[in-house]
C-alpha cells in the first residue's frame, strides 16, 4: 500500500466536508483526488450526496437529516463524519488508470479568434507561431472541471509562455483557448473571464443535450492541434 500524503479535513459549513492536500498542483496529488472521487462514486459514504475532485482535494455533501437518521444520537455529525473520512483514507486506491485517457482538441490560432496570442508573444519576445507551437507540443492533464460546466482546468503549459491572467474580465465567446499563469483552459461557454485567449476550438465542450454532457473529465489527457480557418468553419458547418 502506497504512502498517504499529507492531508486535511475540514468542513463548509454542517453539510459539505473537505479532504485537503494543500493548495499545490501536483499530478501524482491529483491522481490520489481523482481515485477518492471514484472510489466514493463506487462506494458512497452514509448520507453522501455527491463528491467534487479538485486539484488537490475532494469535497463531499451531505445529507445531514437523513444521515442523523443512521447514526448514534449520541455522536455529533461532523465527528462521524470526520472519523469515516479518515478510515476512508486507510483504503487502497487505484491511482491510474490502465489506459490514459487522451482526447485531441482542433484549435484555430488565427488573430480573430485569439485576441491575447500577440501580447503573449510581445511580452515573452518571441513569434506567435512560437507560442502556438510551444502550446501544441505536450499533452496536458485535465486537473479538474469547474468555473463553467466543462470548463477544463489544464496543466502545465511550458514556461515560456507562462502568463498571468487579465486584471479585469471580459467577454469571453465559447470555445476560446486561454492561458494563465501555468495553466491553459477551455471555454464552454459564453462568459466574462480573465484568461489570456491563444485561440478557439470549434468543438463543443458542453453539451446539455448529450449523454455525456462534457467533452473531457478529471484525469483526461488534452493535446490540441492547429486548424485553419477555413477548417475551423467547417467543423462548425456538420455540427449544425
Amino acid at each position: 500500500m502506497e504512502a498517504i500524503p499529507s492531508y486535511k479535513i475540514f468542513f463548509i459549513g454542517d453539510s459539505v466536508a473537505t479532504i485537503d492536500f494543500g493548495n499545490i498542483i501536483n499530478e501524482e496529488i491529483n491522481k490520489k483526488a481523482i481515485a477518492i472521487f471514484h472510489y466514493l462514486s463506487e462506494h458512497p459514504l452514509a448520507g453522501m450526496v455527491e463528491a467534487l475532485p479538485a486539484y488537490s482535494s475532494v469535497t463531499i455533501y451531505f445529507d445531514v437529516p437523513l444521515l442523523r437518521k443512521k447514526i448514534s444520537p449520541q455522536k455529533k455529525v461532523s465527528e462521524w463524519i470526520t472519523k469515516e473520512l479518515h478510515k476512508l483514507m486507510l483504503s487502497d486506491f487505484a491511482t491510474e488508470d490502465a489506459e490514459k485517457s487522451l482526447v485531441r482538441i482542433p484549435v484555430c490560432y488565427e488573430k480573430q479568434f485569439a485576441n491575447d496570442l500577440q501580447w503573449i508573444a510581445d511580452q515573452k519576445n518571441v513569434s506567435t507561431e512560437q507560442v502556438i507551437r510551444l502550446h501544441n507540443s505536450k499533452q496536458y492533464r485535465v486537473y479538474m472541471l469547474g468555473f463553467l460546466p466543462g470548463f477544463a482546468y489544464m496543466g502545465e503549459v511550458d514556461e515560456q509562455i507562462a502568463v498571468p491572467r487579465k486584471p479585469q474580465p471580459q467577454p469571453i465567446r465559447a470555445g476560446s483557448v486561454g492561458i494563465a499563469g501555468r495553466q491553459t483552459g477551455l471555454y464552454p461557454l459564453n462568459s466574462p473571464g480573465g484568461w489570456q485567449i491563444i485561440g478557439r476550438t470549434p468543438l463543443r465542450m458542453f453539451d446539455k443535450d448529450k449523454d455525456e454532457l462534457c467533452l473531457v473529465k478529471a484525469g483526461d489527457y488534452v493535446e490540441f492541434y492547429s486548424i485553419t480557418e477555413d477548417e475551423f468553419e467547417n467543423y462548425q458547418s456538420r455540427s449544425i
